[in-house]
């Protein structure tokens, strides 16, 4: 069992959520402010949350205190988990996460979802791209973790298109908040070294 970490030996240096960009994509911190547009535009969709482990808000006032929260959250060095702005329009369309740090482990696991309105325009796998750039280059990550529904197709293509390999699939390990269905989750992961091979390629 560890007790100690030995500062010396980490390798990550944590920056927090630095607003990102890409060609079509805004990745900044979060602010309260945003409740009502994410509200209308996931958070209270049941077809979004379908496979999430959270329920549709219901009430914006679920959604305002999340935010709040969140915000705050963003400020420490050690939070990575940004809202997805569309350059054009500049609207909030969703939200990814590289969650569940573990300093002395290097690692971290992913979290997603978007309004359906933008589904299979290719967005969040340019999101996704451009987090992993960020954790594996500037934070010095080593292995980053996905998980989804072995029938949530839409999130397993984007894991697949951004270098996250299978291992394994954990059989009726969830219960569908929504439907009471008991699903397979499938286990993606990617290390720092796949992540490089991959850059060359």
């Amino acid at each position: 069992m560890i007790t100690e970490i030995d500062e010396e030996g980490l390798k990550m240096e944590h920056k927090g959520t630095k607003e990102l960009q890409t060609e079509r994509l805004i990745l900044r911190p979060w602010r309260e402010s945003d409740a009502e547009e994410a509200f209308a535009n996931w958070m209270n969709d049941p077809d979004v949350t379908k496979y999430l482990t959270w329920m549709p808000h219901g009430d914006i006032s679920l959604t305002r205190a999340l935010l709040k929260a969140r915000e705050e959250e963003c400020k420490r060095p050690d939070c990575y988990h940004w809202a997805i702005v569309l350059k054009n329009g500049n609207i909030l369309i969703g939200d990814i996460e590289a969650g569940n740090v573990d300093e002395y482990q290097e690692t971290g696991g992913l979290g997603y979802c978007m309004g359906k309105a933008w589904w299979g325009e290719g967005i969040m796998t340019e999101a996704l791209t451009e987090v992993l750039r960020y954790c594996f280059e500037e934070v010095g990550f080593y292995r980053i973790s996905g998980s989804h529904a072995a029938e949530n197709i839409g999130s397993s293509r984007v894991m697949e298109k951004c270098g996250l390999k299978y291992e394994g699939t954990r059989r009726k390990a969830y219960r569908l908040l929504l439907t009471g269905e008991r699903v397979d989750i499938v286990e993606r992961g990617i290390l720092k070294e796949d992540y490089f091979r991959n850059k060359l390629l």
